[in-house]
């Protein structure tokens, strides 16, 4: 039979803290000294930082034994996610994470640790006090969230149900990298890597094998579907591959839809952002009329000298990421490169249909992980469902 009780009666709570980072000493041992950088996995080893015996016997900082539950508890990141993790190894920890010790004697730690990490959605909701950059989980929220208590044996058949589920969607995600990493690895195999051009290719200037380079709208944007969906930078992401789950919309005049249009096989160079993602460029392959934001420079390519599909995969080549990493101006928190910049990059110009035929082979393998995303969705959704069957939300 099933009863109830708060998370506080089956834990020890313990708080962080941050040794003197005046005292050299303090972070010349082994210790690993965990800070929400190091919460983006729910199982830890190690971390980025460590400490020494000194540091735990001198500062606000101490260890957990292994499986412990950590908590972030304050940080910008808890506006849309709760990162949960429980340690595999004696780890010490800061003061924007709170440590949950099971008391193994009154519940499974597997268990504890399955239903704090199932009660995500509703910390956020419900228990985070937003600040104007850092927020932070309200003072006793995780403390007297109910934890349903089955008995032993279910417990542990609810842990390995959820631990198998898991495993299978991490099967998927690792599968889905796999893919993506494809195209990449067949770009440098007919092409060789562009660094060195192995192949001898001719080599010219983006200027020179395009037919315009343009500015997107600066028209304001808003989300009442009124006029054309608007690309913004965030619907690029770093491997330049176009996510259009959430759009906006601007009204343009007749003259200016002619202008801004998008039409198939459009670059969508991004201009401005942080130096490391300034210069991700999407692919636009009409799926519906659209136009780009100020934020982006629209490339039209010469198809008589390059396909377009090869143009993308070369300027998301890792070649090309160091250059535009380098070659970007600003301040870290904003970068630039603009058109003229731009037009001066150089790329191989391999022959046509050897272009062409990347193309078609392509088109297969975004097949592979449009089947291999599809799987891992589905996957997540099942474990999803499971957690929320479990611990009533997720």
């Amino acid at each position: 039979m099933t009863h109830v009780q708060l998370l506080k009666t089956l834990c020890q709570i313990k708080h962080g803290g941050t040794p003197s980072k005046a005292n050299a000493a303090f972070w010349q041992g082994d210790i690993p000294w965990v800070s929400p950088k190091d919460m983006k996995s729910a199982s830890i080893n190690d971390a980025i930082d460590h400490i020494s015996e000194a540091a735990i016997e001198q500062s606000a900082t101490s260890t957990v034994p292994k499986g412990t539950v950590l908590t972030v508890v304050r940080s910008g990141v808890l506006a849309h996610t709760f990162p949960v993790a429980q340690v595999k190894r004696p780890v010490a920890f800061n003061q924007d994470i709170k440590a949950l010790i099971p008391n193994s004697e009154l519940v499974e730690p597997d268990y504890l640790f399955w239903f704090v990490r199932g009660q995500g959605r509703l910390v956020v909701t419900h228990g985070v006090k937003k600040g104007a950059t850092v927020h932070s989980v309200q003072s006793g929220f995780l403390e007297n969230l109910k934890v349903p208590l089955p008995s032993r044996n279910e417990q542990r058949r609810i842990v390995d149900l959820l631990s198998r589920a898991e495993g299978i969607v991490r099967l998927r995600r690792e599968a889905e990298q796999k893919a993506a990493e494809l195209i990449p690895a067949l770009f440098i195999d007919m092409f060789g890597d562009p660094a060195t051009n192995p192949k001898g290719w001719p080599v010219a200037t983006i200027g020179e094998t395009i037919e315009a380079a343009d500015y997107g709208t600066s028209t304001k944007a808003s989300p009442d579907n009124s006029g054309l969906p608007v690309l913004r930078m965030g619907n690029v992401d770093y491997a330049g591959n176009l996510d259009v789950s959430d759009l906006k919309y601007v009204e343009l005049s007749a003259e200016e839809v002619d202008k801004y249009r998008l039409v198939d096989g459009d670059l969508l160079f991004n201009r401005t952002n942080s130096k490391d993602l300034v210069g991700k460029t999407g692919l636009w392959t009409g799926k519906f009329d659209a136009v780009a934001a100020s934020y982006f420079i629209r490339v039209r390519a010469d198809r008589a000298r390059v396909n377009p599909f090869f143009v993308w995969a070369f300027m998301n080549s890792s070649h090309m990421k160091r250059v535009l990493f380098d070659t970007a101006r600003g301040a870290i928190g904003q970068a630039n490169i603009n058109a003229k910049e731009l037009k001066a990059f150089r790329l191989v110009v391999p022959p046509l249909d050897l272009q062409n035929q990347f193309e078609r082979s392509c088109h297969d393998l975004k097949s592979i992980q449009t089947q291999q995303s599809t799987a891992t969705a589905k996957g997540q959704a099942a474990f999803d469902a499971l957690l929320a069957r479990f611990f009533g939300t997720v």
